[in-house]
């Protein structure tokens, strides 16, 4: 594995653990066993190891989010692996996934950050519209009313859900938050 990408996964992990304020390059430089000045050849400062963080992550999130449409799965069993997605990015209440920690630390973060910030949760709620359109035409999601207000809604409940089951270590907390939403799933 090349550096670069050593570094982009010690940041990843570091920065969903403590946020993008809890970490620093020497935290970097113990963790891959690089001195400071080489993680500054790859990423001149912070803020471009941030840029190249969150489009690294939101790539393969909403890739994996076309993988779930490209299945002719219904809408419910969409919306449920969705959830399984922020579920089991808690690693059991041991972080949050990486545009929750990145938007906690909304005022340090440089205008590259925030503009994929706002482009992962543009893309995210335009397929959960999706999903819940579907789920009202297919009759998977029980009482869809509208699709739009439904998707920011959802949304808000898994990075919320999440922040509790992290501050908890309680994965339970975020199973709790969820349950309702899970529970207008209609098996296909």
């Amino acid at each position: 594995m090349e550096t670069r990408d050593r570094l982009l996964d010690a940041a990843e992990t570091v920065c969903r653990q403590r946020g993008y304020e809890g970490f620093s390059y020497a935290d970097l430089s113990a963790v891959v066993g690089i001195r400071k000045a080489s993680i500054h050849h790859h990423f001149t400062t912070k803020a471009d190891l941030a840029a190249a963080l969150i489009a690294r992550y939101s790539a393969a999130f909403l890739a994996r989010l076309e993988e779930l449409s490209r299945q002719g799965w219904p809408a419910s069993v969409q919306l449920a692996a969705y959830i399984d997605l922020y579920r089991d990015a808690l690693n059991e209440g041991e972080q949050v996934c990486l545009c929750v920690a990145l938007a906690s630390d909304r005022d340090s973060l440089s205008e590259t950050v925030l503009s994929e910030l706002q482009h992962f949760h543009e893309t995210s709620g335009a397929w959960l519209k999706a999903v819940f359109q579907a789920g009202r035409t297919d009759g998977s999601i029980s009482t869809v009313t509208d699709a739009n207000s439904e998707a920011a809604a959802c949304l808000a409940l898994m990075e919320g859900a999440q922040l509790l089951a992290r501050a908890s270590k309680d994965m339970a907390a975020f199973d709790l938050a969820t349950k309702a939403l899970r529970a207008r799933l209609v098996a296909p």
